[in-house]
């Protein structure tokens, strides 16, 4: 039977020492991080998403500045507002809500972000000092996972990983963290022929696919740790993971559950990578 990991703990843990370290930002420099959050549209999903954030903003300390514009704004008037939070000094933090209208160009507006403000970690600069093993800002689902495994002394090195999901969000990212930690990393996707024989050999799983109970339980090797980012709508309203839960769990040794495992580490690592923008950018000007 698998230890569950309780991301909504860990979350709660780091944000605590986000807090303190705000609190010491403030007092010592008068310093408040600022952090931007641009929404556009009407998604239901995205508003939700983006008001947990500002929630878990004013708990640490973070000053949010939202910018609600309408699913019809032009792109150029995007690009202008963009623009303007690159040179705004009390923002440090830029945050694009995916996904955007479909005649605006994401890839476009992201890289107008500039890559000091970057905290979701989409930048190509960002990406690329990601690959090379650099300091820059990673994304923060990613950075999440690692923390998750940490958390239950699940070292990576020389261990069989299997990222399921192949996404510049998720997949991508992690399975160079994983390489990074000295993992021996296997990205798999949809359309791999020997999926079950791939998860079989793992002794980490990160399933980032988006297809409900994809990785069959009876897959899952004796022992291994599983990371379920997956967050699907069930026929019966309920949400599930990519990971056949129950099953998985018997023969795991640590699994995360759908939700409260890898959803809340997410958002805390969003606070994280501001509070690392405030600093960076105090460093710039000290």
């Amino acid at each position: 039977m698998a230890t569950i990991i309780d991301g909504r703990a860990l979350a709660r843990e780091v944000q605590k020492q986000v807090k303190e370290e705000i609190e010491g930002l403030r007092r010592r420099w008068g310093l408040v991080p600022g952090l931007g959050v641009v929404l556009v549209g009407d998604d239901p999903a995205s508003h939700l998403y983006v008001r947990n954030k500002e929630k878990a903003c004013k708990e640490v300390g973070i000053r949010s500045q939202e910018h609600l514009l309408s699913a019809a704004v032009p792109e150029k008037d995007l690009l202008s507002l963009i623009h303007s939070l690159n040179r705004d000094k009390e923002i440090h933090g830029i945050l694009v809500q995916l996904p955007l209208p479909p005649h605006i160009q994401a890839e476009k507006i992201l890289q107008a972000v500039s890559p000091h403000k970057d905290i979701d970690g989409f930048h190509p600069v960002n990406q690329g000092l990601l690959l090379l093993g650099g300091e820059g800002f990673k994304p923060c689902t990613p950075m999440g996972i690692m923390r998750l495994l940490d958390s239950v002394g699940c070292d990576p090195k020389g261990k069989n990983a299997v990222v399921v999901g192949r996404s510049n969000i998720v997949g991508k990212p992690v399975a160079l963290m994983l390489l990074a930690r000295h993992a021996t990393v296997t990205i798999c996707h949809s359309r791999t022929v020997s999926l079950r024989d791939e998860v079989g050999r793992a002794d980490i799983v990160v399933a980032a696919i988006g297809k409900p109970a994809m990785i069959r339980g009876e897959w899952i090797k004796p022992g291994a740790a599983v990371i379920d980012v997956g967050v699907n709508r069930a026929p019966t309203g309920k949400l599930v993971g990519d990971v056949e839960f129950e099953t998985a769990k018997e023969r795991a040794a640590y699994i995360t559950p759908v939700p409260g495992g890898v959803g809340p580490m997410t958002i805390c690592m969003l606070l994280f990578n501001t509070l690392k923008a405030a600093k960076e950018s105090l460093q710039r000007e000290t």
